[in-house]
């Protein structure tokens, strides 16, 4: 039986984006064979959709309250389940539908990419025997598999759950009750671990029979790493394959030309990354192996006789079908993640019609790095969202930051000694006032109050994008994560058009400006650094001169490598693409001098 991560019908998928852009983009998608990624954080959220696809679907919907047991798992569990059969029941009816023009199942196999089935598809199409016909759309029907419904799991975003003051201990922490939810569920997908490493949570994995493969190499439910870079993807697959847990996936984001957070790191630029991959994606196959297999010769479990699969894939800032193409062909990975241009396709994903116009009309100011996430780290987001007018208006009425409805983000315990969230009034209220006690230049107290204020309750506001549309949160402020990509893009489109897109059947429109996607990530590294340097300079930051020579290294490291590689990464544009990249060499060589 195919798994729909180890072989997909299609060669894209889409990422996860904020809590409410994708948290039921499975039911719009997965028909087709595309898989998609659904947030676990916000299982208000959850249960509030569960609770609407329940009402459209017919099906009985009973509460699960947040003070019953296991409530936030269960809330999971159930919508997961729910999606599934939904979606099961969607594909039941495509396979009973004829092939006709504008039909599901003719708008399946249409928006396949090249591939024996599409041409399965055409050749049936050309078959003018009846009795002919008639047998190949039934050995058509018989093929059509449906995309993943895959979940993402913040590892970092672990808050404790209380009970009358008291700790409740690990297992009902946010991101372990999130496993378990999706462990306990009956689907066959797979688990993005993303945001870096918790052990707890890597070790909660191995309690869960469902990841670990039986005796052909199947494994229920797949585990999905998100790595910045090959150190990384090699230090976490060891440390879970010691635990008898294969990753069948590392998906490589960029560290600044995505979405959402934005883990910039040490300058590793993505086209060295993907490089040192593809050289060494067989080496790392064969050490986790090894690693692997004596852990399930320890704990006395099965070993599949071949040896087990990995899948590489990318995502960040990918906007054309010719970025699309170099990715599967010069670094031969196994998919590539399309997620910012998405936001212009509301047959996809949740928005509102106001945020949608807005988005078409975003500028490269108009979508910048913020200080909005209480996590602290970067956060890509639109200025001209509600959820930002919301929080500039209430710092104007002397009332910074927000009553924090949810506090999946709750984690500070500077003030209290219960955890609050740095985006919350209650925090922002004791950290000015604490700041009125340091002795710091005008220069400095104007930048530590804005870092304070900067933080928004994206926990709750995100989720905005499917509770005003939907009528569950009417006057909610949406927060848009949208990545640098969006700007570029500016029509909405359908699910048919930006496919043809992705697979050059066809081309969106998109601004004449936008810079391949490599030298676009390049240029946020730069613009990262310089505001750095700047900042140190003020005596803003405190200065580090090993991190800051780190990053500049490596971004020459990624210049040469894209010099080196410029006839095949862009042929047609060859002049041009190394111009850009001689301007920006130049750039970083003042920064370091």
């Amino acid at each position: 039986m195919n798994h729909p991560l180890m072989q997909p019908v299609h060669k894209f998928y889409i990422p996860v984006m904020g809590t409410g852009f994708t948290i039921d983009t499975p039911l719009k998608v997965a028909r087709y064979g595309i898989s998609s990624v659904v947030s676990l954080v916000d299982d208000v959220l959850i249960e509030q959709m569960r609770q609407r696809v329940s009402g459209e679907n017919n099906t009985p919907f009973e509460e699960i309250k947040d003070k019953d047991e296991d409530s936030r798992a269960r809330r999971i569990t159930s919508y997961l389940n729910l999606m599934d059969d939904v979606i099961q029941n969607q594909v039941k009816g495509m396979k009973e539908s004829l092939f006709e023009k504008g039909s599901e199942i003719t708008r399946y196999f249409e928006m396949l990419p090249d591939s024996p089935l599409r041409a399965a598809y055409l050749k049936m199409q050309a078959t003018l025997d009846p009795e002919e016909r008639s047998r190949l759309q039934s050995v058509l029907r018989e093929k059509i598999e449906m995309g993943a419904i895959d979940v993402n799991i913040m590892t970092k975003l672990d808050r404790a759950k209380l009970m009358k003051g008291e700790n409740l201990g690990p297992k009902f922490s946010d991101a372990m009750t999130a496993l378990r939810g999706f462990a306990k569920s009956r689907l066959r997908s797979s688990v993005v671990l993303s945001a870096g490493m918790n052990r707890k949570l890597y070790a909660y994995l191995a309690e869960f029979s469902d990841f670990f493969p039986d005796e052909t190499g199947d494994i229920p439910k797949r585990i999905v790493l998100k790595v910045s870079d090959f150190r990384s993807a090699l230090i976490q697959g060891k440390l879970l394959a010691r635990q008898g847990l294969w990753v069948s996936e590392y998906r490589i984001e960029s560290g600044l030309n995505c979405g959402g957070h934005a883990f910039g790191g040490k300058g590793t630029l993505l086209g060295p990354v993907l490089e040192e991959f593809h050289t060494e994606r067989a080496r790392l196959a064969e050490q986790l192996q090894v690693v692997w297999t004596g852990a399930m010769e320890k704990m006395g479990r099965e070993i599949p006789q071949t040896p087990m699969n990995i899948r590489v894939t990318v995502q960040g800032g990918i906007g054309t079908s010719d970025e699309n193409q170099l990715l599967l062909e010069k670094y031969e990975v196994d998919g590539m993640g399309w997620g910012s241009p998405f936001l212009l396709v509301p047959d996809v994903i949740n928005i509102d019609q106001d945020h949608l116009k807005k988005i078409q009309v975003a500028g490269e100011n108009d979508v910048h790095l913020s200080g909005a996430s209480p996590l602290g780290v970067p956060f890509w987001c639109l200025k001209t969202s509600s959820s930002e007018e919301h929080r500039r208006e209430l710092i104007d009425d002397g009332k910074p930051g927000s009553r924090c409805p949810k506090g999946f983000l709750a984690s500070n315990t500077e003030f209290t000694k219960a955890p609050i969230c740095t985006a919350s009034r209650a925090y922002q209220r004791r950290k000015l006032k604490a700041l009125e006690e340091c002795e710091l230049t005008p220069v400095q107290r104007d930048f530590e109050e804005q870092v304070i204020k900067d933080k928004a309750c994206i926990c709750h506001d995100l989720a905005g994008s499917a509770t005003v549309p939907y009528g569950i949160d009417p006057d909610a402020s949406t927060a848009v994560c949208c990545g640098p990509n969006t700007v570029y893009f500016s029509r909405v489109a359908r699910l048919r058009e930006m496919v043809d897109h992705i697979y050059g059947r066809a081309s969106l429109p998109i601004n004449t400006e936008r810079p391949h996607m490599f030298l676009k990530e390049l240029s946020l590294h730069l613009d990262r650094l310089r505001t750095e340097v700047d900042r140190r300079k003020q005596g803003l930051i405190e200065a580090a001169p090993k991190s800051t020579q780190e990053i500049q290294d490596n971004l020459i490291g990624g210049i040469r490598h894209y010099r080196k590689m410029a006839g095949k990464l862009v042929s047609g544009q060859r002049k041009e693409f190394l111009n850009k990249l001689e301007k920006m060499r130049d750039e970083l060589e003042q920064m370091r001098s």
